[in-house]
């Protein structure tokens, strides 16, 4: 039985469609192609669907090339210098402090800060092991803030901002952007609410049909000292979808000391750009503007072209001729009912008991058609039916000709700015000590997971590598699995028809479906271990 059974799986194998799905992860992951021999076989057990056979159970065949070591997940650690990671699987907010101030501009009720924080899983695509903070309450007002190992100094390296997102129950109004709590002696993270100053404003934000990926700084006047919001183009993507298909993305912000920056969704860029160019309001303002004081002169003539003075209306020209006349080659259809009405008093309908004519007046039936010209062409009054008029010119108009005095369109003139400056280094901008969460929203259960500040990119792609990466696989692979079910488990059953003899002989063709498990890992790499669950 068992060798007959190490058949069937060698025959099946040949089979699996996981080839091509692992060649597709080795290519965007960089696998290492050893990595294809340390899958492990976990059988369960084979059947007869099909009515005429009868269902047979099987003991599991004992194949198991087990991984190089068969661990669960593991919780990213940060390859290089970081100011700022957190995973939250540990289940604890011990770093994070949460917001015991009120909102100034809110009425009372609302405004406390008092929207619950939890450290949970994932309600589907669930990796085990791994958590991530959750937005518990709807229609309150959230912050939670944590402190960076040092504040970050906006000098000669970048800038790399990086956090994941699932919007578990799709979004209806409100925000999962972050903040970056600008250094300053007054920081104080238990009054951590929407005036404390930020520096930059990053993430996504949705609102009826208005989808957004922000990108806000705060810019300082060097004249005035004044502090002004300064915001990105938008993203050059479908943010709907993103936003509503109840999967974890990552938003990466990625700023340069030469002012350019980038913006990337699940490690795709959306919009780049440069502080001095691609932000609104512009950073510098322009060194001459308009004179305030300059008034278009009342002779001035901004008209291109002016009815021709010396055009004369012909002597023909009716302006009394209606647009519209009666077709006169329209004749009354044969059959029309001239005497009987289009509506007459429903015979079946009786004045109410509590009518009272003195307060109601005199009662009348609802009309209804009449009945007679159902099968009529029609009943009352023929009309013939009106048709453009061919004699209709309409109220005469001089043709225009070119205005022999036309000056242009006037506009002021130009005088120097008085609060012209300009600032060719904009990303030196504020150094910030802390990242929060400041937020409001009509929806619940948003999760955020696995925050790092850094100043390499590399080390923010190696900490999405082993933690964002792993969700994304364990999500494509349920919905390929099902797209139309919602799983909440860790693996992924892939079908496809395999060849096989049944029990006389007779070749037919059976159902196999085979279940990824992913519980193993290497330190550069995902290790997957697969299960074959067997319908024959």
């Amino acid at each position: 039985m068992q060798s007959q059974q190490l058949n069937l799986y060698r025959a099946f194998f040949k089979h699996l469609p996981a080839l091509s799905f692992l060649t597709h992860y080795h290519h965007h992951h960089h696998i290492n192609t050893d990595t294809l021999s340390d899958m492990a076989l976990i059988p369960f057990w084979i059947h007869l669907p099909f009515p005429h056979y009868p269902f047979r159970p099987l003991p599991p065949f004992p194949f198991y090339p087990l991984c190089r070591p068969p661990v669960t997940y593991k919780t990213p650690i940060p390859t290089g210098e970081v100011y700022f990671a957190e995973t939250f699987d540990d289940g604890s907010l011990d770093r994070w402090q949460v917001s015991k101030t009120m909102k100034d501009d809110a009425d009372e009720d609302i405004a406390k800060y008092d929207g619950k924080w939890a450290v949970e899983q994932l309600k589907e695509n669930i990796v085990p092991g791994d958590k991530g903070l959750v937005l518990k309450s709807r229609a309150k007002h959230h912050a939670i803030a944590a402190l960076l190992a040092k504040p970050f100094v906006f000098e000669d390296e970048p800038l790399v901002l990086q956090y994941e997102v699932n919007f578990q129950d799709g979004i209806d109004c409100g925000g999962a952007y972050i903040k970056l709590l600008s250094d300053s002696p007054s920081l104080n993270l238990e009054q951590f609410n929407d005036r404390t100053p930020y520096t930059i404003m990053f993430g996504p934000d949705k609102c009826g049909e208005d989808y957004k990926l922000h990108f806000i700084f705060r810019h300082q006047n060097p004249l005035n000292k004044d502090l002004e919001e300064k915001h990105a183009k938008r993203a050059d993507v479908d943010l709907k979808k993103i936003y509503m298909d109840k999967k974890t993305h990552l938003y990466t912000l990625v700023l340069n000391p030469d002012n350019s920056y980038e913006l990337f969704i699940d490690q795709s860029s959306v919009s780049r750009g440069s502080l001095l160019h691609d932000v609104v309001p512009p950073v510098n303002p322009p060194k001459e503007i308009d004179d305030p004081k300059d008034s278009k002169p009342e002779d001035w003539d901004e008209r291109a072209k002016i009815p021709d003075p010396e055009a004369i209306k012909p002597e023909d020209w009716d302006e009394e001729a209606p647009a519209k006349i009666q077709d006169p080659d329209a004749l009354k259809p044969e059959g029309w009912l001239d005497e009987e009405p289009e509506f007459v008093s429903d015979p079946s309908a009786e004045k109410p008991e509590d009518w009272d004519e003195e307060m109601d007046g005199e009662w009348e039936a609802p009309q209804i058609p009449n009945p007679a010209c159902a099968t009529a062409p029609g009943c009352g009054h023929w009309k013939s039916p009106t048709v453009n008029n061919p004699l209709y010119k309409g109220k005469w108009k001089a043709p225009l000709v070119d205005n022999p005095n036309y000056q242009g369109v006037w506009s002021p003139k130009k005088i120097l700015n008085p609060e012209f400056f300009e600032d060719l280094q904009p990303f030196r901008m504020r150094s910030f000590r802390a990242v929060g969460l400041e937020l409001w929203s009509m929806t619940s259960d948003i999760y955020f997971d696995n925050f790092i500040v850094t100043s390499h990119k590399e080390v923010a792609d190696r900490w999405a590598a082993d933690s964002w990466g792993l969700k994304k696989l364990v999500a494509s692979a349920n919905e390929v699995a099902n797209p139309s079910r919602t799983h909440t488990h860790t693996h992924m059953l892939m079908h496809v028809h395999a060849p096989s003899c049944g029990r006389d002989g007779v070749f037919a063709h059976y159902d196999v479906y085979f279940a990824f498990f992913f519980f193993c890992r290497k330190a550069s790499s995902v290790i997957l271990a697969l299960s074959v669950c067997v319908y024959i």
